[in-house]
Parts: C-alpha cells; structure tokens; sequence
C-alpha cells in the first residue's frame, strides 16, 4: 500500500497532460512535496488533438481542417527532507501554452492562421508538518511567457491588404504558491488545498498590420501588451478504501474571466483582445489505483471539465471535456516508471468573425500519453 501512496501525485498527471480548460497544460500540483523521504521525477506528455469546424453556410460552409498541432510537455521536479517534518521541493514545468495551426488550401475562412505561446515555471516550496498532521506549505515562482500570432483574416479585405501578426518577445515575472493540508497516515489519506497566485507581465510586443493611410502597405508597430496569467485554487485528496485499494481526486478553478492578451494596435483594429475568455474554468477528477503485486499497481481516472459557454475563440474552438484515462505503475527497489494514456471528449462550441457566428465545432476529440519516471533516495 505504501508504494501505491507514493505514486499518486504521478498518476494523475501522467495521464492527463492535457490538463485543464482555455491554456492550461498543467495542473501545478504540490503533490510531489508530499513524497516520503528524497525523490526525483521526471515526466513527458505528448498531446494528439483532432479538431475540425465547419463554416456557417453565408461563408461557405468549408471545413476549417484539422486546426490544432500535436504538442509535447514535460516536466523534472526534486523533493528533499530536510528534517523530520520539514520538507523542500523544486518544479520546472509547463503550465501554459497553445498551437494552433489552420492549414492552407481549404476555402475556410481562418486559413493559414497559426498562434502560439510557451510559458516555463520554476517553483521553490517549503512544507512544514505540525504534530497535529496538519501541514503548511508555501514557495515563490517564476515564470516566463512568450507568445506570437499570425492572423491573416484580421485585415481590411482579407486575402488583398497585409495581413495582422504579432510577436511577443519572452518576459520573466514573479508570483507565489500557498497552502494548507491534513494527513492521516493509517488510512492513507491526504487532503491538500493550494492558491497558486496570478502573474502579471508587461509583454514587449512587435505588431504588424495594414496601414491605414494606404491600406495596399504594411505598417509595424513596436507595443507593450498588459496581461497576467490567472490565479488558481487546486483541491487534491486520496485516502485508501480497502485492501490494496485508494480512491483519488481533485479540483481545480482557474479565474481566466480575469485573463486577456490585448496588444493595441489588434485592439484598435477588431475592436476586441486577441485572447480572452468569457467565465472561468473548474475541472474535477476522480480516479482509483488498485495494486495487484509488489510490482504493478493500475488505475482508472475520470474528469470533467466545465464549458465556459458562449463564442470561443477562432484561436482556440474548444469548450471543456469529459475523458477517460488509465495508467500503471511498475516499482522495482527505488525506481518506479508510469505509463498512462487518456481519451478526452472535447466539447462543442461556436466562433464568430465580426460579431456574426463563422463556425460550428462539435464531435471533436484527443488522445494523450505520459510517461514519468520516479527516484526515491
């Protein structure tokens, strides 16, 4: 049962890279500080999205062909014990990122667009456990974001006139992580609750686009986009049921009402941020882990990922999921290796182009995979 307990905080992430809704590609859990003794892990998630829209019959009704680039994640982190109920930990992930890619060649009217940002996380935690099992936990993070768009229908006449892109240069800020858990080591139970803080930047941004005063030319503009990525509350638990049996879960709300990537000069000409969302996200899972041997253990993991509602974005046409996922653990002396794959069910929604609905986008899925590597010492 102790191997199952220490593998946990591997299991759900390793079968869902895909994470939660709009961004995000990584739950930040803390689980790793709650690994007994010294550990090192590393982990891989490789994401295959099949997304497709169809036009709304006054643009054509074309398809938008299959508009999402598979992606790969990882992440490496090291736990240490200090003392007998002071533990440190180290996290360099992933959290947020996009890829999106409409192809050439199909008539739809977003093709040849393609978006993208990459975020990189460095996480230092402190966790102090009080006799009581009651424990405090806290650390400061930080974390760089970049991102660019190319956005070929956001001119005056789309296919004539330069077309609209932006680059914004990578930019480094600060936040913080806290929390509070209870631990009741006989029934292997744990309950954790963590804030992860929002992080503001100043993006330096180079923005192209037609010129106004003669449309037929281009005209760049060097621009400081304000923007923030959201704060965070995850509740995660586990606590063992039966004989070689746990139950595990968590929930996560991400504020991303509170998110919008608005360079000027797009402002300007849509009348609209380049990036935004109309409500926030809150996503629960729910898993089991049954060990069959001192070597193997497996589970079963189940999430649902609340839709925001309303339009979404051309740049990223998907409203929350429902997915299914399995993974196993084999253990040998201080190394234990999880494999899991997970199939996400990704809700229907529309988008519009100047302010008319331009697309359906139903029927559409994704498969991940993750593998992470653990090292007790």
């Amino acid at each position: 049962m102790t191997k199952i307990i220490a593998a946990m905080g591997a299991l759900i992430a390793s079968a869902g890279v895909a994470a939660a809704g709009a961004i995000d590609r990584a739950n930040q859990s803390t689980a790793v500080i709650f690994e007994p003794g010294s550990y090192v892990e590393l982990s891989f998630g490789h994401l295959s999205p099949s997304v497709e829209g169809t036009e709304v019959p006054d643009l054509g009704g074309q398809s938008s062909g299959d508009m999402y680039r598979d992606y790969n994640t990882g992440s490496l982190s090291a736990k240490m014990q200090i003392r007998e109920g002071l533990d440190a930990a180290f996290i360099i992930d992933k959290p947020f990122g996009a890829d999106t890619a409409y192809p050439l060649g199909t008539g739809y009217f977003a093709q040849g667009t393609t978006a993208s940002l990459d975020s990189t996380a460095y996480t230092a935690l402190l966790k102090y456990r009080f006799p009581s099992n009651v424990s405090l936990l806290g650390g400061i993070r930080y974390q760089t974001l970049s991102a660019e768009a190319y956005i070929p229908f956001a001119t005056a006449v789309p296919g004539r006139t330069p077309p609209y892109s932006v680059d914004g240069s990578e930019e480094g800020a600060w936040g913080y992580v806290l929390g509070i858990a209870w631990e009741k080591p006989e029934i292997k139970a744990r309950v954790s609750l963590t804030y992860n803080s929002a992080i503001s930047y100043d993006l330096p941004t180079t923005e192209t686009s037609f010129n106004r005063a003669n449309p037929m030319a281009s005209v760049t503009t060097n621009s400081t986009s304000e923007t923030e990525t959201p704060q965070s509350v995850n509740l995660e638990f586990q606590s063992g049921v039966a004989k070689n049996t746990l139950v595990y879960g968590s929930i996560r709300w991400v504020d991303w009402s509170e998110f919008n990537v608005t360079p000027p000069v797009y402002k300007a000409l849509t009348g609209s941020p380049l990036v935004f969302y109309n409500g926030d996200v809150t996503t629960y899972t729910i898993g089991a882990a049954y060990k069959f041997n001192d070597s193997w253990t497996g589970t079963v993991t189940y999430a649902y990922d609340t839709p925001i509602g309303g339009y979404s974005l051309n740049l990223g046409p998907v409203d929350g999921y429902n997915s299914i996922g399995l993974a196993a653990i084999y253990t040998y002396d201080s190394v234990k290796i999880t494999a899991g794959v997970r199939y996400l069910a990704l809700g229907d929604t529309q988008t519009q182009i100047r302010g008319a609905t331009a697309a359906n986008f139903d029927g559409n899925s994704a498969v991940t995979f993750g593998l992470r590597i653990g090292y007790s010492f």
